[in-house]
């Protein structure tokens, strides 16, 4: 029996890491009115900050990945370009970086967080340095406007 328990709370801590790993938000610019991602991946461990976006393919529209903490990301090993946004600890906007190829590395020493979007989202969104982000808990399954998105989460 004693073989089941332990076999019982490894699934159980295996399970609670899925879940933790597939945490979604949504995230919109409160400034613009504009929605930056409805299917947001939250990298808030060590394990899930060093992988990002390796392995992928590309990230499809809406998508995207927070990366918290964080200060600076490189794009070594990476398979398409990504737009980049650092935001400090209350969600502001700090910098902007357009389409970041492969290979490339960039920083913001002011930064807590930074969002790994599609590229071309920035643009879309209209989104500048200074502008306030609310990041919501799960994906968005039909089409809102971004003023449904109104309950702010607290930082990670």
């Amino acid at each position: 029996m004693d073989g089941f328990k332990m076999l019982s709370q490894f699934w159980h801590v295996l399970r609670r890491h899925r879940r933790e790993r597939m945490e979604i938000r949504r995230v919109a610019n409160s400034n613009r009115n504009t929605l930056l991602a409805t299917r947001l991946e939250v990298a808030n461990t060590g394990e899930l900050r060093r992988k990002g976006l390796l392995g992928r393919t590309r990230l499809a529209a809406g998508d995207g990945l927070w990366i918290v903490p964080c200060e600076s990301v490189h794009t070594f090993f990476m398979r398409f370009p990504i737009d980049l946004i650092y935001l400090d600890r209350d969600h502001q906007v700090r910098k902007l970086r357009h389409e970041v190829v492969p290979w490339r590395m960039s920083a913001c020493l002011s930064a807590h967080s930074v969002l790994e979007l599609p590229p071309g989202s920035i643009r879309d969104s209209k989104t500048e340095v200074g502008d306030r982000l609310i990041f919501s808990e799960g994906p968005i399954t039909t089409d809102c406007p971004a003023a449904d998105v109104h309950k702010e989460d607290p930082l990670v």
